[in-house]
């Protein structure tokens, strides 16, 4: 019996979604993607107009819990060292502003960005080897803080050079506030700064490095292109105009 809230339809749907949840049971997401894309045919040709664009990235996870693999390192002693550097990173920018106010710096860039480049540099960035290309990364300008403050725990980079961040004329020598490899030749790999260089180089690098490989001028043997986007470079124009070259070269390497 309905109550005074429930509707035919409403009880119409809950029966669809329980044959759903009986199916999530019996078929593999394969087949449930499938009927869904049959569904969707179906309703598009009888005229139904489905809101939001289908190549929007979801807001949540793609992967449901139980397909999750387990974490491939040591999870807490990640975490550990990524608040140490973290935290590096803030007093680095912090104590060059004491010693000159003028020098400013970037607070929030790498702290918003700090797992995510963990992750990569602990378990997903590779160097050139016979075997593989090697990865060539273009770091978000304004998290550079983080960077070097990773160095420095790697024993890369002296306390005199972070104590000289945007200083590099100090004694002892100091660290460029951007990346770019004329200014630390064997520290950064590409230079990313300005607001949006970064992007577009990694796309047309991308591009260029599939070109090379498809007329037998490199050797297709791997070699990501690792690009980190903040502080905004979504919104301009031109780099979203570059995504679709990304998209329709089906840039499998960037």
């Amino acid at each position: 019996m309905m109550n005074h809230n429930q509707t035919p339809f409403s009880i119409e749907k809950m029966d669809w979604l329980d044959a759903l949840e009986e199916l999530f049971v019996s078929e593999s997401p394969q087949n449930i993607a499938e009927l869904f894309s049959d569904l969707q045919r179906l309703a598009t040709r009888k005229g139904v107009v489905f809101q939001g664009k289908a190549l929007n990235t979801p807001f949540f996870n793609t992967i449901s819990a139980d397909r999750a693999p387990i974490y491939a390192g040591e999870y807490a002693l990640e975490q550990q060292l990524e608040n140490v550097i973290r935290w590096n990173a803030l007093a680095m920018v912090l104590q060059a502003n004491d010693r000159d106010g003028t020098l400013g710096g970037h607070l929030s860039t790498y702290a918003g960005a700090a797992t995510m480049l963990e992750v990569g540099f602990n378990h997903f960035f590779q160097n050139k080897t016979a075997d593989y290309g090697g990865d060539l990364l273009f770091i978000q300008g304004h998290s550079s803080p983080g960077v070097y403050a990773r160095a420095f725990l790697e024993g890369r980079l002296s306390v005199t050079q972070l104590s000289h961040f945007r200083q590099e004329l100090q004694e002892g020598g100091g660290l460029p506030s951007y990346p770019h490899p004329r200014r630390l030749p064997q520290f950064w790999q590409a230079p990313s700064v300005s607001m949006g260089l970064g992007p577009l180089m990694a796309i047309q690098q991308a591009r260029f490095a599939k070109y090379l490989e498809n007329r037998g001028l490199k050797p297709q043997n791997g070699g990501k292109i690792w690009c980190f986007i903040g502080d905004g470079e979504m919104s301009e124009p031109e780099i979203m105009g570059s995504v679709a070259i990304a998209a329709r070269e089906k840039l499998d390497n960037l």
